[in-house]
Parts: C-alpha cells; structure tokens; sequence
C-alpha cells in the first residue's frame, strides 16, 4: 500500500509544487522587474485566476474519480466514454471562458477590487492571461487524466517542463524584452502550452486506456462528474474568497501595503497548499480504483497514509517559515516595511496548513467515494462562515495580527464540524454496502 501511495502520490505532490513554484518565480520577476504595485496587481487578479484551477480540478477529479472506479470495477468501456464526454465539455467551457476573460477583463478587475492605482496593471495581466485560458485549464486536466490512466509520472514530467519553458520565458520577456507584468502571463501561458504537447501523445497513441475519439455529451453524465467534481472548485473558489476578503480586510486597516506584503504571503504559501493538495489528487485514482473493487480497507488505509503525511509537511513548512523567512520574503521585496510585515505574517499563518492538509484530505475523500456534500459542507464553512466573522471579529480587536490569525481558526473550526457531522469510517462503510 505505501509503494502504491509513493508511486501516485509522490510524481504528484512534485508537480504541483513545480507548477506552484514558477508561479512564485513569477512573483520574483514581475516584484524586481516591474515593482511592488505590478506584484500588488497579480494578488488582486489572484482569485479570478484560483478560480480557472479550481474549474479544472472539477473536470479533473470529478471525471477522475468515474474513470478509476469504472477501471476497478473492471468496466473500460465506460471509463473510456466517460473520459471523452469530459475532455469535450472543457474544450467548450474553456472557449467560452477565454472570450469572456478578454472581452470583459475592466469589468472583472473592477469588480476584483482593484485601486485606481493598480487597475491598469491588473488589466494587463488578465487580458494576456485570459488568452491562454484553453491550454491552461486543459493542460490540468489532462495531467490529471494520465494519472489515472497510470502514468503518474508522464504527469509530473509534462507539468516540469512547462515550468521550465514559464522561468525561462519570464526572465526573457520580463528583463531582455522589457515586456512588463503581461510578460509573465504570456510565459505562463506558452508553458502550459509545453505541457499540453507532452501529454497530447499518451492519449492519440492509445498508450494506456484513455483516448481520443467522438462522444456524444450525455446531461446525466456531464450532471454526474460534475456533483462529485465541484467540492474541488467550491474548495478553489473558496480561497479566492478568503484571497478577496483579506484583500478587503487589508486595504481598511493597512492600505497598499497590506496588499504587497498579503501578495507575497501568497507567492510562499502557495507551494505549500499545492503540495498538500497534489499528495491527495495523487491519492484520488488509488481510492476511487479500489471504492470500484469494494476494498474499503485499502480505502481508509490510504486515508490515513496521507493524514500523516500531509502533517508532517505541514510541520517541515512552519520550521522554514520561521527559520529562513526574512531571506525568502527578500526575494520579493527590498521593502524593510513590507518584509517585517510580510514575515509577521507568514510566521502566523504557515500555522493553518495543519488544518488546511487535513481538510483537503477530507475534502477530496469524499468526493473520490461519490458523496460530494460533505465536501461542499467544508468548503462552505471555511470561506462563507467562519472565515468572515473570524476577520470582523480578530480584525476589530487585533487589527492586522487578527486577519491573519483568521485563517488559522476558520480552518480548525472548519475541521472540528466536519468531525462532529460526518465520519470517514462509517462513510465508507455505507457507500460500499450498496
């Protein structure tokens, strides 16, 4: 069991921290190479782009967690459409989104609360964004996909590549073409586009199960994977609620800088949270594979396995926090006022990925045996209920130490609820006496 964890979950947890990582070496170009209020700018356009991933981890887990338990229950047939019917809808969702991003970028950083100061720089981010919004949403799921088809490893190396083609084509449009802020985007997307090409082979060549062909998209099906699927966006739209409402909370009580120094805080705990969630995606095929066989010990086993390991991480992230964070938030800014507060920051919050692994963990297990509402349950806790009051209450008596205290007991509330309405054993063991 642990060499199969390794195996899927590992390629995994690796791709996701290199895909987080070239996002922080964006930071690290757009904050030297364009300024603060350029790296102020990509925070306020953060939600928008959290939610793009967050729509692709519902394609990708959703129609996932079909495709392994079909493949368990020894029924590729089915798991073979239901790939195609999938691959066809985000095609035509990602066309649309991609118009819509261009079109009405004003519109929506507007409405992501952009200051007069930064609006401009944000629109010129999203709009170059948005263009790629087909290769990056299919380049997630796809990679997802080959994980489920088998090929962990196929996965991490496609999203390795694109990282490198995104770091390298930053530093060429940022400081040798003097691009600006829409540089990074562009690398961004012309990295995904990297990882699309390396994945595009498995699938026209039939090298595992999944493959291209026609499909007739089915309104029970499409109906189907996305329930199960969309506790993973409502988990990604929910940080971009909690990015907005620090976003608000900031600009009241500090102004600008809260922004750059949130910004930053982000840059360095995006690498965590996308380890934490890359090990339980990496675990998702090996749970709903054996929820298509009935083996609800494996199941729990592989529950556990990643509980301990997600804590363990979680535990490694506050030791650097606390050790090297003045020298990693001096990558970003020369700023003595931004980094003192930026380190006070991070100092506090890298305490809340205890809780952030474990509800993930949750979260994704209960979409992988097809029992969703407990995901949505968790998702809606966290960002619509206790994360608010957390910052009126913590903001109004602690003010800045208090918003960033916040997230810490949201996410520990989030947890003990979930704890007292629904239980993972008993959960199981229902959903596999049907």
């Amino acid at each position: 069991m642990i060499k199969e964890f390794f195996k899927y979950a590992v390629p995994s947890a690796i791709a996701m921290f290199i895909s987080s990582l070239y996002t922080v070496i964006d930071g690290i170009f757009v904050g030297k190479g364009v300024g603060d209020s350029a790296l102020a700018a990509v925070n306020i356009v953060l939600p928008f782009t959290v939610l793009l991933f967050g729509l692709a981890s519902m394609f990708a887990i959703g129609g996932g967690a079909l495709v392994s338990k079909n493949v368990g229950a020894n029924n590729t047939e089915k798991a073979l459409d239901v790939f195609r019917q999938v691959f066809k809808f985000l095609l035509i969702i990602s066309i649309g989104i991609s118009i819509i991003g261009v079109i009405f970028t004003e519109e929506i950083v507007t409405l992501l609360g952009a200051t007069d100061n930064l609006k401009s720089l944000g629109v010129e981010y999203l709009r170059f964004y948005a263009l790629f919004c087909i290769p990056n949403l299919i380049g997630i799921v796809l990679s997802s996909f080959v994980r489920n088809d088998g090929r962990p490893k196929l996965a991490m190396i496609s999203t390795m590549a694109g990282a490198i083609t995104n770091i390298v084509l930053d530093y060429i449009f940022i400081f040798e073409l003097g691009f600006g802020i829409k540089g990074a985007a562009i690398a961004t997307g012309l990295g995904q586009i990297v990882t699309v090409c390396i994945l595009l082979p498995h699938f026209l060549k039939g090298k595992g199960i999944l493959t291209f062909g026609r499909a007739n998209i089915n309104r029970e099906l499409i109906k189907e994977f996305s329930l199960i699927g969309f506790p993973s966006f409502f988990a990604q739209a929910s940080y971009s609620i909690i990015v907005l409402l620090h976003n608000i909370a900031l600009v009241k009580f500090v102004g600008e800088i809260g922004l750059s120094s949130y910004s930053i805080i982000n840059y360095l705990t995006t690498n965590i949270y996308m380890v934490l969630y890359g090990i339980t995606l990496g675990v998702q095929p090996l749970i709903s594979y054996n929820y298509g066989r009935k083996n609800g010990e494996k199941m729990l086993g592989f529950f556990k396995i990643t509980c301990i390991s997600s804590t363990v991480i979680s535990g490694i992230f506050v030791i650097v926090s606390f050790v090297f964070g003045p020298k990693l938030i001096g990558i970003f800014t020369i700023d003595p006022n931004i980094a003192q507060l930026s380190y006070n920051a991070l100092r506090i919050a890298s305490f809340s990925y205890f809780l952030v692994g474990l509800n993930l963990n949750t979260l994704v297990y209960y979409q992988a045996i097809e029992k969703p509402m407990y995901s949505n349950i968790s998702c809606i806790l966290r960002s619509v209920i206790f994360l608010p009051i957390c910052l009126i209450v913590f903001g109004s008596m602690f003010g800045i130490t208090g918003i960033w205290i916040s997230a810490t007991v949201s996410e520990s509330l989030t947890f003990i609820t979930v704890k007292l309405i629904a239980n993972i054993k008993t959960s199981t063991e229902a959903v596999l006496s049907v």
